[in-house]
């Protein structure tokens, strides 16, 4: 990835001072020199740019340096010096420092120093992708808005975010993700965020946090980086952050559907299969029938979120709701178009016990609407440690309480949530397992032997399953539409 800098152009001399590192000059390199870009592909390199030769499971970057050279740049951030440098026939600026990630993220928030904007941070278990992409919306409708990309929400990619800020930017939504305890610190010292909050504490990274509590602590560290009149809001309807409200100092603001003690309330919810709509209690005023643009009762959190957010930016409501409303989702994240006749719902992206539920519903709710049976590929949940085996047999039972007709099971768990789904009550002839996701061919083919045009078909696992391979395949089998029914 490259970045070019618009708040500010340090000198390598500049860099090294800040990040604390050694620069070390070949061929006469001018330390005053402007970096005007920073790169961590060394293919990304030219004049201007710093290359920053990350180590990495499969390869060293300071390896790469002399193709950077050759490429024009005459700067870069490394944690050695490769023994191909007397090679480079071109002046080259080495800052050399222990830690190349670290060292970046200190320079970013340098970076940010520059920035007038309003930071948001976002973090929680789960949907704080969706939470991120609804606030940005919001605030887009009256302010210049930058946000994290995708998903670059951890320690590497929150730098490569910050550098994008541009001189005009009002309003920073950040994304903050984690897998142990004292990342989210270490991030949310780096964006010092002006508002903060926390969706849900859910059960993903059970297997290196081994408790939701230590869940809840994990995520409480968006506060590090927050000053004194930093605004945090936390989801009321979570025992765990309720309880952290019950004993802070100074109480964070409370968003909910059932606590009544909520700050910013949504109530009297409406779901469509296509969607929400709720009325926001706020401040003694009432915002009646906002309307969410997505499936599934999870978005109205967080659209309450984005609601929140937004109120506590000042901005005007009508403007609020335009922006929920318009926000339609993102890429594998339960994208719902038809292929061949059948209506795939996409939830590629990522996979939690509490997102598989949330989706079992949007697919139950997309199959009524359309008269066709719902069926669900559901693969594996990763990073569940000890608990993985309870949650994906609970994850069956929950299938076969929502009366899904097929069920198709997808990785090392699925004869766990194919069983539990059986003795739950989905017969055993519509229930397949396919236990290498390596084989996504088999699984497909299943699936197309199995699921008839009209039908609703949710897919959805960890990212790491790469389920949307299946639907790929989908696609070139089915390559004819379908007629859409009358």
């Amino acid at each position: 990835m490259s970045v070019t800098l618009k708040l500010w152009n340090p000198t390598a001399r500049e860099i090294a001072d800040v990040v604390g590192g050694k620069i070390v000059t070949i061929n006469g390199a001018d330390e005053n020199t402007k970096v005007t870009g920073i790169a961590t592909s060394s293919s990304e390199g030219g004049e201007g740019v710093m290359f920053c030769a990350i180590k990495g499971s499969r390869a060293d970057g300071a390896d790469f340096i002399p193709e950077a050279a050759s490429l024009g740049t005459s700067c870069v951030l490394s944690a050695r010096i490769p023994a191909s440098a007397e090679e480079i026939g071109t002046p080259l600026a080495l800052i050399v420092v222990d830690d190349v990630i670290r060292a970046l993220g200190t320079l970013a928030a340098k970076y940010r120093d520059r920035s007038r904007a309003t930071f948001v941070a976002v973090t929680g278990s789960v949907g704080k992708t969706t939470t991120k992409e609804m606030i940005a919306s919001v605030a887009s409708t009256q302010l210049k808005t930058h946000k994290t990309k995708g998903n670059f929400n951890n320690e590497l990619g929150l730098p490569l975010t910050l550098f994008e800020l541009e001189p005009d930017d009002k309003v920073s939504v950040i994304e903050l993700g984690m897998s142990n305890l004292g990342e989210i610190e270490y991030m949310s010292k780096i964006v010092r965020p002006d508002i903060a909050i926390i969706t849900n504490i859910g059960t993903s990274h059970l297997a290196t946090l081994g408790t939701r509590e230590n869940i809840c602590r994990a995520k409480m560290e968006i506060c590090a980086g927050m000053g004194e009149s930093g605004v945090l809001i936390l989801n009321a309807d979570e025992p765990l952050l309720y309880s952290e409200y019950l004993k802070a100092d100074r109480r964070p603001k409370l968003m909910s559907v059932f606590n009544r003690n909520g700050d910013f309330r949504a109530v009297n919810i409406r779901t469509k299969p296509n969607g929400s709509t709720f009325d926001m209690i706020y401040s003694d005023k009432v915002a009646t029938n906002v309307e969410v643009s997505v499936p599934g009762k999870h978005n109205v959190y967080n659209a309450l979120a984005a609601f929140s957010v937004g109120i506590v930016l000042g901005l005007d409501v009508d403007n609020i709701r335009k922006g929920i409303t318009s926000y339609l989702g993102t890429k594998m994240r339960q994208s719902i178009y038809d292929v061949g006749g059948i209506t795939v719902i996409d939830d590629c992206y990522n996979a939690s016990p509490e997102s598989m539920r949330a989706a079992i519903d949007v697919l139950t709710a997309q199959a009524e609407k359309t008269g066709g049976a719902p069926a669900a590929l559901l693969g594996d949940m990763l990073e569940l440690g000890d608990y993985s085996r309870l949650l994906h047999d609970q994850l069956g039972q929950y299938a076969a309480a929502a009366k899904v007709s097929k069920l198709f099971c997808y990785g090392k768990m699925s004869d766990v949530v194919a069983e539990a789904a059986i003795k739950k009550g989905i017969r055993a002839e519509n229930v397949f397992v396919c236990l290498d996701t390596r084989d996504p061919q088999t699984m497909a083919e299943m699936i197309l032997n199995s699921v008839s045009e009209g039908d609703v078909l949710l897919v959805k696992a960890s990212r790491g399953v790469h389920a949307e391979k299946v639907i790929e395949i989908l696609k070139k089998k089915k390559t004819k539409r379908a007629p859409a029914k009358k």
